[in-house]
């Protein structure tokens, strides 16, 4: 035996001296997810007319990405492709599949997820983590494979139909597939007023249960009670600033008499507004004290320097419900609003916070989309990076040198008379009207030297044109259902 022994000491020895494993404690991890907020409807962003002092700061203390797009210019699609790491070629929802009605009894939800669908929530939840949504959801309803507790999330609270999500005092929301009823009566959003209309009209549309309102207090109860023995990750899609325009009057009053305004009578659809320049900043404005809440919930937890958050915004901003775009500037140059696969459409907001780990006041032009995350958070827990399409982010969100990078990026939208786009580099292609012409021809910009996409220099560049034809056969695969089959479809019309 002491032979034996004496053999080891020398390993022994040695030993104490090789590199030993680094333990890693996975972060917390808050994906805050706004819905229709425009590329540049923040401070950080250039806005100049709506204050949103709390994601300014947060951009301030941590990194702004300039060239960050969601997979889709609608709401299913792009959260689908957020929590798969799918871009649309390969996503199994790729459009905004309405089911149901508007009015309580007939709430049917979107397209739900299938239940065997590898998630973010799937995959941080086997990882150890504790897992919620607050929020809009818009993948399918309770009693189906698209409920959120099948889908890797240990709790839930919010709108599951994206219909009953324009309605910001609806009469319910829903809690882990239950009702979750407000003090609200039923009102149908899409009721237009006449010009002819008195001041009182507009009341009709207001409530005593602003659902933003009763949102986060649940994502901050969550974040109170969370265990402290294991990480949490937290999904945050709040619905602002989505239309309707409904917004408390306390939220409104430090707009009122900031913009030259017009009624809005409803003629595009969702609620009438005496005041809509105002209401849409305030609900802006509303959206950045969430930030703010729940960063102050963290510090007080005292977890963040363990903590990523994260900001982004699930497409561009809309053209309808009265949001007028073109005064707040909310694309900024970029062509294109919500519905759109130019840059308007997809190129989203993204910034990134965890104290002393992302060093402040930083600036990332990496070209990276939000089906990125899932690799991102499976490096942060440990998983295997799986994402089909996505890269990890996680060495440019620690300044080290980002080794992985796409050599392109695959849109895909069938809706709006079916649209395609592929960035490659500075190129970006850009195909429309698809539906009505199978044949549509590329549109190409230079990204670099137009920015706006307002000069095709497709004609110029045959090369180019010829790579993106082979990319676009590479990254699209057909669709499950024939609404969303434009590319090269398998029946004839």
């Amino acid at each position: 035996m002491k032979k034996s022994l004496i053999g080891l000491l020398p390993f022994v020895f040695f030993s104490c001296f090789l590199p030993q494993k680094k333990e890693v404690n996975p972060p917390n991890i808050i994906y805050i997810l706004a819905d229709d907020l425009g590329y540049a409807e923040l401070g950080s962003y250039g806005q100049e007319k709506i204050k949103t002092p709390h994601l300014d700061r947060l951009a301030a203390e941590g990194m702004r990405f300039t060239q960050h797009y969601t997979g889709a210019p609608v709401c299913a699609p792009s959260r689908y492709m957020f929590l798969t790491g799918t871009h649309a070629g390969h996503a199994y929802i790729r459009g905004n599949y309405e089911l149901g009605q508007f009015e309580d009894d007939l709430e049917g939800g979107q397209m739900p997820i299938p239940e065997t669908t590898p998630t973010i929530a799937k995959m941080l939840k086997k990882a150890g983590y504790q897992t919620a949504l607050v929020g809009k959801w818009g993948l399918g309803m309770n009693e189906t494979t698209g409920s959120p507790l099948l889908q890797g999330f240990d709790y839930y609270y919010g709108y599951l139909d994206q219909k009953q999500a324009h309605n910001y005092y609806p009469t319910h929301l829903w809690e882990n597939d239950e009702i979750a009823p407000l003090d609200n009566e039923y009102f149908l959003v899409h009721t237009p007023l006449s010009p002819s209309s008195d001041t009182s009209s507009f009341d009709q549309f207001k409530g005593k249960d602003y659902a933003p309102d009763r949102m986060i207090e649940k994502a901050i109860h969550f974040l109170d009670t969370t265990s402290t023995a294991k990480p949490f990750f937290l999904y945050y899609p709040s619905p602002i600033p989505h239309v309707s325009l409904q917004v408390p009057d306390s939220l409104l009053t430090p707009y009122l008499g900031k913009f030259e305004e017009t009624p809005y009578y409803g003629n595009q659809g969702y609620t009438a507004h005496q005041t809509p320049l105002a209401a849409y900043a305030a609900m802006i404005t509303h959206l950045d004290s969430e930030v703010g809440k729940i960063w102050e919930a963290v510090k007080k937890r005292g977890q963040e320097e363990n903590t990523l958050i994260l900001f982004s915004s699930d497409n561009g901003p809309t053209f309808a419900g009265g949001v007028q775009a073109d005064y707040f500037k909310s694309a900024a140059h970029l062509r294109g609003l919500k519905m759109d696969v130019y840059e308007g459409g997809i190129r989203v907001p993204f910034i990134a916070y965890w104290k002393d780990k992302i060093q402040p006041g930083t600036l990332s032009d990496i070209v990276s989309g939000h089906w990125d995350m899932y690799n991102t958070f499976a490096e942060l827990a440990g998983q295997p990076k799986s994402s089909p399409d996505g890269i990890s982010l996680l060495p440019t969100l620690l300044n080290e040198s980002q080794q992985e990078k796409h050599p392109y990026l695959y849109f895909e939208y069938p809706e709006k008379r079916g649209q395609i786009a592929i960035r490659m580099g500075n190129w970006k292609a850009v195909k429309t009207e698809l539906k009505v012409n199978p044949q549509s021809p590329w549109q190409l910009f230079n990204l670099d030297e137009d920015p706006s996409e307002t000069q095709d220099i497709a004609a110029l560049n045959p090369e180019i044109i010829a790579t993106m034809d082979s990319l676009q056969k590479q990254a699209h695969r057909h669709p499950h259902i024939r609404e969303w089959e434009f590319i090269d479809p398998k029946f004839k019309k």
